[in-house]
């Protein structure tokens, strides 16, 4: 989901490319070829529409037990809606398994207004509760939780059928992350910018994420419990349509100007991605063709044909979007059904499955919400605790499509404004409070903290096929299911070959930034470096292990690249120039998510050789140094050791493990190397380096 602001943020940084919006005279919407592009759709202030109020998890922790008596296997919505009120009239048929205990009673959740509410409040009924052909004795309801008694149990290992008759008006108090579980509106407007032109229209649209989907219909909220398979048939006056998730089976006309839209999908599908959209839309359909797979229809309800010329060139932009993103990440998940979207005035986007709602086509926002098919529908969070596997993974899909489609210097700014923003927080990604909208959905941390961290697994593999081939395994192993961060962190260990438990430690449980500071002097070709890294916020995360990147610009303006591993608090480093150095420059492509420090200053103090300090690595003693095929160690400083060697500019370039002191070096090219000794646990037990000729 990404929610676009209209309270600046403080600092806030709107870069954008050519002409602004265009105008005919007297105000109406020029049809032009829009070229402004926003580097994050989220600048426009993530924050607007999540209410500050505290919202929680609507069932009691004694109701979702009850719950877990069964899996949900399917839900099909018959409802009557209209694009002018919030009325909801229908039915909800569950197909649940029982699992291990026979099920007595059916427990699921339905909004009603509070006890004591006045007459007229907006509340939704329950008329019946049918399971397996029998009508409940006995509902009880308790605030949001309701639990209907069997006329016979269900038998244990069985599939029940359960059919939830209700009707009623769904509430209109902003408690979901944008407005309402269900909302309505008899104005929109043309663009997503503040002040943009606004004119009358009608349009009804659902948006369940995190605790809102009960609030207009019966269902059971809980993120591990998807639902396999799913129907959405919505009855309304002609000449409205109908968005939702899967495939259009068909539209039937029935008597007074009525139609019923039936949408089908057969992907598994989590509570809070069943939509509707409805209103008089006009349809635009568009073509994707990944390489290797179906070709994709792309079906937009826009409001009508003013504003789909206003923004067609940039709906366009969609299936090369998917394309790129299918050779990435792995196919698009739905490609058997669709993907879409339709337009609602939430100044932004949620990513409901296949059919994604949406306020406007910026470049970033059509980009962010559209991974989200891979990153939170096919694959979704276990737990809201874990929301940046979601959101995160969503906007770092911007900064890939303006790598893909865009120019290489919007791509840097987005990264850079990335980490800037998410530097106003100093707390972790990971979300210790899930009662709080506000919390799960922290654009500094849960957006952007979380894209640079994805950022920084890139350059830690240091290896694109590694990077992208862990994104395609972990859609694979978890597709159509969830996942928590342990999962993907054990995909990413599986590219790397060690243990990451370090790194998300520190970023991800971990809060702060780390900040370099560097000294450096050079004497003939060798260069010794200095570094002291100081934590933001050291009571909790004291250190940030990583490697860094020093680029050296010479006085005859050639430069090297050298990356080097901070393993310590104040670690010195040495290494062969290939000239003159005139300056070196900290992380100058900004894969750290490092505060900005001062520039490496000259220290002609520094020497050559420097002995390391207390608490160090210690250097190892190898010979003979230059060698041959054989590179021999006097000693191991321990047993279970991974020897990685690695090249001048810092990237490794083999490793072996340990069991005698020597090293097989035959395969390595001439020149300079630097060797680490490191334990299981990834620290580092001995360094040095070696020639060899």
């Amino acid at each position: 989901m990404q929610l676009l602001r209209y309270v600046c943020l403080i600092g806030c940084l709107v870069a954008s490319i050519g002409p602004g919006h265009a105008q005919q005279a007297g105000g109406a919407p020029a049809a032009f070829a829009r070229t402004t592009i926003d580097l994050d759709a989220g600048m426009k202030c993530a924050a607007a529409h999540v209410r500050s109020a505290q919202r929680p998890a609507t069932s009691s922790v004694s109701h979702r037990a009850k719950m877990e008596r069964y899996d949900v296997k399917y839900y099909k919505l018959d409802v009557a809606m209209e694009n002018t009120s919030l009325n909801v009239v229908g039915s909800v048929w569950m197909r649940v398994l029982v699992r291990s205990q026979a099920l007595d009673s059916l427990a699921f959740e339905l909004y009603q207004a509070p006890a004591g509410s006045p007459a007229g409040t907006a509340t939704l009924l329950i008329d019946s509760v049918v399971v397996n052909g029998r009508r409940s004795p006995g509902i009880r309801r308790s605030g949001y939780d309701v639990t209907a008694r069997l006329a016979a149990p269900a038998a244990a290992g069985t599939l029940a059928d359960a059919r939830i008759y209700y009707h009623g008006t769904a509430p209109s108090g902003n408690s979901a992350a944008i407005g309402n579980g269900l909302s309505t509106t008899n104005t929109v407007h043309l663009d997503t910018y503040s002040g943009a032109p606004t004119f009358a229209y009608n349009v009804t649209w659902s948006l369940s994420e995190p605790y809102s989907a009960h609030e207009w219909f019966p269902c059971k909220q809980v993120l591990t419990d998807k639902a396999d398979s799913s129907d959405v048939w919505v009855t309304t006056t002609l000449p409205n349509k109908v968005g939702s998730n899967g495939a259009l089976v068909r539209t039937v006309p029935l008597p007074n100007n009525k139609v019923r839209y039936e949408w089908k999908s057969r992907h598994p599908i989590d509570y809070y991605l069943i939509s509707v959209s409805i209103a008089p839309y006009v349809q635009y359909i568009n073509y994707a063709h990944p390489t290797g797979g179906p070709t994709i229809p792309i079906v937009n309800y826009v409001y009508d044909q003013n504003y789909l010329t206003y923004w067609q060139n940039r709906i366009d932009l969609t299936p090369g979007f998917i394309e790129n993103y299918s050779t990435l990440a792995g196919m698009y998940p739905f490609a058997n059904e669709k993907y879409g979207h339709t337009m609602v005035p939430i100044y932004g986007g949620m990513e409901h499955q296949t059919m994604t709602s949406q306020d406007g086509f910026d470049f970033t926002l059509t980009a962010h919400e559209l991974f989200h098919q891979w990153f939170g529908d096919n694959v979704t969070c276990a737990g809201w605790q874990d929301i940046w596997l979601n959101e995160s993974f969503a906007s770092y899909g911007e900064y890939l499509s303006l790598q893909a489609f865009d120019t290489p210097a919007n791509a840097r700014n987005w990264m850079n404004n990335a980490h800037q923003y998410a530097q106003y927080s100093s707390g972790t990604i990971f979300v210790p409070d899930t009662t709080n909208v506000n919390r799960i959905f922290d654009y500094y941390l849960s957006y952007k903290k979380g894209a640079g961290v994805i950022h920084m697994l890139r350059y830690l593999l240091n290896d694109d096929t590694k990077f992208f081939r862990a994104l395609r395994t972990y859609q694979t192993q978890y597709a159509g299911s969830t996942a928590r961060t342990a999962n993907l962190q054990a995909i990413f260990e599986a590219e790397a070959g060690r243990s990451l438990g370090y790194f998300f430690q520190q970023w991800f449980r971990g809060q702060g930034y780390p900040t370099f500071n560097a000294r450096w002097n050079q004497i003939g070709s060798a260069v010794v470096l200095r570094v002291n890294e100081t934590a933001s916020v050291p009571g909790i995360t004291p250190f940030f292990d990583t490697d860094v990147d020093y680029r050296l610009t010479f006085t005859n303006g050639a430069t090297q690249t050298v990356r080097l591993h901070q393993s310590q608090p104040i670690q010195f480093f040495q290494f062969a120039a290939t000239g003159t150095v005139a300056s070196i420059a900290v992380d100058p492509d900004q894969w750290v998510m490092d505060l900005p420090a001062s520039a490496a200053v000259r220290d002609n103090s520094l020497a050559l050789a420097v002995r390391p300090t207390a608490g160090t690595s210690p250097l190892l003693t190898l010979y003979p140094n230059p060698c041959h095929d054989q590179l021999q160690l006097t000693a191991l400083p321990a047993t279970n050791l991974t020897a990685e060697v690695l090249d001048a500019t810092g990237r490794v370039v083999m490793r072996q493990s340990m069991a005698a002191p020597q090293l097989d070096t035959h395969a390595l090219a001439p020149g300079l190397y630097y060797l680490r000794l490191l334990s299981k646990e990834a620290e580092v037990m001995g360094r040095g380096q070696f020639v060899r000729e």
